[in-house]
Order: C-alpha cells, then structure tokens, then sequence
C-alpha cells in the first residue's frame, strides 16, 4: 500500500480500534485459481498478534489457500469526497484539487485453518460476545441460549481460521497535510455532507 509520510498510521490503539470498530475484512489471497477475495468479519485475538474468523464449510477459499500461506485482511474505517469549495485558501489561489478521506489497515500474516469443534466454539464465541454485548448489553444472545444440536449442526457448516499479525500497514488520510484553515474547513464540509464519523476522525487527527 503506498502511505506518504505524513498519512501514515503508526498508533497501535488507533489500528486496533479500527479493526475493533469496523471488522468486515476484505480477506485477500493468491490461488492456483487466481486472487480470491472474500468478506469476512474478524478480530483481534486476545492478547493480540493474531486475527480469528471464521467461514462457511462450503466456501471454496479454505481448499484453495495452502495452510500456513500468506494472505492479507484489508479493513476499511471512515471514508469519503473532499470538495475543494470547502478550503477557504481556495479564493485566493484556486490551487486546490478534490481528493478522498479515509482510514484503511492492511493486515499480512500465514493462516491456519481449524476444523476441530473447541476452535470453531471459540473463533464464533469470541465474535458473538463481543459484537452481542455491543449490541444487546446485559440481554446478550449466547451460545448456550441456543439448543445443543442445533449449535453443533451450525458448527459442522464452519471453518475456523487463524492469521498471524507478521505485518501490519495503516493509513489515515484525514486532511492532515493541509494548512489549519483548509483542514477546518474542510471538517465542516464533511460533517455538512452527512459525514459526521470521518469530520470525527479529521478533528483528531489534527489534535
């Protein structure tokens, strides 16, 4: 990924919010078949260091990715147009161009598939309790509240997955690389155009 100097992420809670706030990955590999690509919700391992998914049985990506070989998760957070008409610098020179906001992480790492039921449990256990407690509070739905044999047919249909963090790039382009009054004006345009989460982001990253 190319990452100019000045866009480049280098706050680990930043990544790891972002993989936290919005983790359907696009999950990217190189095949006998060619590049297969694949949209899959994944998070970071307790403790950190590795991502833990999971994928439907009938998903041709666990047999056509070799065990243990490179792949890349791309995960996307707030994105979006920025006008020129938003920098007030524009009346004086005109030397401004539209661009595109964002916030992006790219992930590298082997994955290890697992098949056994105690993983399976676990890589959905872990997405289930994280995003139901979000969700739902102290009404979060559970594993358990489900009947046994239907819980053990759902997990029959699954993979579970694991990806080692070897390599791990980031970008925020957020406005930062212009002049405060640009940068300002270009938060309001943003937040005025129904993009209130990137305008968010754009504000901290000039803090």
């Amino acid at each position: 990924m190319y990452i100019p100097e000045h866009f480049r992420e280098v706050d680990p809670a930043a990544v790891a919010a972002l993989i936290e706030e919005a983790p359907l990955a696009c999950l990217v590999a190189a095949t006998g078949a060619g590049l297969v690509a694949n949209h899959l919700p994944l998070l970071m391992a307790p403790g950190g260091g590795a991502l833990i998914g999971h994928m439907a049985l009938a998903n041709d990506m666990h047999r056509l990715v070799a065990e243990g070989q490179e792949v890349l998760a791309v995960f996307r957070g707030e994105e979006g147009y920025v006008s020129p008409n938003w920098y007030p610098g524009k009346a004086e020179h005109h030397r401004v161009v539209p661009t595109w906001n964002y916030r992006v992480v790219h992930v590298h790492g082997p994955i290890s598939f697992q098949h056994d039921t105690r993983s399976k449990r676990a890589a959905v256990g872990l997405l289930t309790s994280r995003r139901e407690r979000r969700t739902n509070g102290a009404a979060a739905w559970r594993m358990a509240d489900a009947p046994a044999d239907f819980m053990e047919t759902m997990l029959d249909g699954i993979v579970a997955f694991r990806i080692a963090m070897h390599r791990t790039l980031a970008k925020s382009k957020l406005s930062q690389n212009r002049e405060p009054r640009d940068h300002a004006g270009a938060v309001e345009g943003v937040r005025s155009a129904g993009g209130a989460a990137l305008a968010a982001a754009m504000e901290r990253a000039r803090t």
